[in-house]
Parts: C-alpha cells; structure tokens; sequence
C-alpha cells in the first residue's frame, strides 16, 4: 500500500479557504474568489485523464502536438449534490489515428483514471467524445 497523501484546508476570510497537499509547491483557493470544491473536483478528472492520455500516445509514438480537455457536469438538485452525469470532450492536436487516440481513452477511462474511477463507483454517468485536429 501506498504512504497516505496529507493535506489541509485552513479558512483564510469570509468564505475563502486555503488548500495544500503536503509537498507540493503550490496552493489552491477554494470558495469565493477562488475555485467550488465541486468545480475543482470536475477539473481534477479532466487533469487526470489528459495526463493519461498525453502518456498512452507518447508511448504509442503518436505524433501529439496539443490536447484539450473539456469537462462539464450535471449534479443531483437533492442534498448532498454530488453529480448525476459528466461528460468529457477530448480535442487533440496532430496527425494522431484516431483508433490511437480511442484507444487512449478507453485505457485512460477503463484503467487508469483514478478520479473517473471515484465518480463511477459512486452512480456518476461519465461519458466522452472525442476529435482529432489534423495538421495540414
């Protein structure tokens, strides 16, 4: 088993709070003028997955010049509201094959991708589509 990843969340102002993970170099802040918990949990699978997918392709010797990801979810209107669907749009960037680049994403969705792995054990419907942006 793996050590434990620590953190804390310490309230900074009005409803401002502050959050690190021990080690990291960097902070995040959650709540007015900074990020919702909710949101940042959406933009933590869309970074979990493009990491994946980055990987698998380089790997895979693809000719990858650029990745978006576009994330977007909908959440339950009852208490807690966790969300019901999410839906992942994958754009990348390059002569990639698409069988490659399908690929990629089912391994990253299917295997890899702890955070997409947490939403669908607790019900979540997490969908994807994908396109290819060749270069000319």
């Amino acid at each position: 088993m793996s050590d434990p990843v620590r953190g804390k969340v310490e309230w900074f102002k009005d409803y401002q709070f502050v959050g690190h993970i021990e080690g990291e170099s960097c902070s995040v802040i959650l709540g007015e003028g900074g990020i919702s918990p909710m949101k940042l949990l959406l933009l933590s699978i869309a970074g979990c997955t493009a990491y994946d997918v980055v990987m698998i392709l380089q790997k895979m010797r693809e000719p990858l010049k650029g990745l978006e990801v576009e994330i977007s979810g909908e959440r339950r209107e009852e208490h807690p509201r966790i969300y019901s669907r999410i839906h992942i749009h994958y754009r990348i960037y390059g002569n990639v094959e698409e069988e490659k680049a399908k690929r990629a994403i089912e391994l990253s969705q299917d295997k890899y991708c702890s955070a997409s792995a947490h939403m669908k054990l607790s019900g979540t419907e997490v969908t994807y589509s994908f396109e290819v942006v060749r270069e000319d």
